[in-house]
């Protein structure tokens, strides 16, 4: 007896390899599955303007990387001590204009590089409503708190996310012929705006990202949101908050993932690579003595053999790090 309804992945008509470079943009939702793959040492770059929810505003930082945009302090603003942009997250706020600048240009800088070069581009898109500044006149991607009267909210319909990104996207192939692109839907719901108007905040994404699909090259999607909602009804499967996917959640999506966009082999060094990131955070009983000297030994092995195998691998950091503790002993 079958007591769920599972849903339907994507067959594998395309792979994720370690060799290749990912850029991921959007909501919270896709810091998760940026992080994850950081930590089984896929090349990434996770959201360079910070969490960003809605459509046009990535599709506005993906243009603003095509174009080189450096940050000047015309484009900032100052509230509640700080310095912010209306594009950026607030992690990239400061008490001065010359720090919160020298963040957004640094990691500016890098991403419009990288954007050249990336074999995917991941974008989750979060919710559909857009904060329109009244005085300026544009949607901003982060809020940062200001009061409600400084915007102007509003939804817009499919075709303006359709035609945005198509424009987008012709763009970037011109950019980057080699790019393929993954959408998703963040399953995170957002009460602010009602269950009903979250359901068709939603629903206007999925109907956005169905018509970019099948209308654009090498565009594919991923039923997170869909995995959350028929899948894993339960609240068991939320945070606290009743809003948010548990980590539990989290680890079914990336298990779901793993099996639409790895191979066997891609799976096979993910496994080589949590044993030896197991063997880094292991506490021994005893740090000083001669069992552990041996154990820290064999991982520094195995992170050269990993190395050797997978040049691109990024993996300097744990290799010191075990390095340091041998000259400790």
């Amino acid at each position: 007896m079958n007591f769920r309804t599972q849903v339907e992945l994507p067959e594998r008509q395309t792979e994720i390899r370690h060799s290749e470079q990912i850029m991921l943009f959007g909501s919270c939702f896709a810091e998760n599955i940026g992080n994850l793959l950081l930590e089984n040492k896929f090349r990434c770059d996770v959201n360079p303007f910070g969490i960003l929810y809605n459509p046009l505003s990535i599709a506005e930082a993906l243009a603003q990387l095509m174009e080189g945009k450096m940050y000047t302090e015309s484009d900032l603003f100052q509230a509640n001590g700080l310095w912010h942009s209306w594009m950026h997250h607030g992690d990239f706020s400061a008490s001065t204009s010359g720090e919160c600048l020298e963040r957004i240009n640094a990691r500016l800088s890098k991403a419009s590089e990288t954007l050249a070069s990336t074999d995917w581009l991941m974008v989750t898109f979060g919710t559909s409503y857009i904060y329109l500044h009244r005085e300026a006149k544009f949607v901003v991607g982060n809020c940062h708190k200001m009061p409600e009267k400084t915007f102007a909210r509003s939804m817009p319909n499919v075709s303006a996310f359709v035609e945005k990104w198509q424009g987008v996207l012709e763009k970037l192939r011109r950019v980057n012929p080699k790019l393929k692109v993954l959408f998703t839907v963040s399953p995170i719901r957002h009460a602010k705006d009602g269950m009903h108007g979250n359901q068709l905040s939603k629903a206007t994404l999925l109907l956005a990202v169905d018509e970019i699909c099948r209308t654009c090259p090498d565009c594919h999607y991923f039923p997170s949101y869909e995995i959350v909602m028929d899948e894993l009804r339960d609240y068991r499967f939320y945070a606290d908050d009743m809003l948010h996917p548990s980590a539990k959640a989290v680890e079914y999506i990336w298990e779901c993932f793993c099996r639409c966009y790895f191979s066997d082999e891609t799976q096979a060094v993910m496994k080589e690579w949590a044993d030896i990131r197991r063997g880094i955070s292991h506490r021994p009983f005893n740090p000083h003595s001669e069992a552990y000297r041996e154990f820290l030994s064999q991982i520094v092995l195995k992170i050269a053999r990993i190395k050797e195998k997978l040049p691109y691998l990024e993996v300097q950091n744990e290799k010191e790090l075990c390095e340091s503790r041998l000259k400790t002993l």
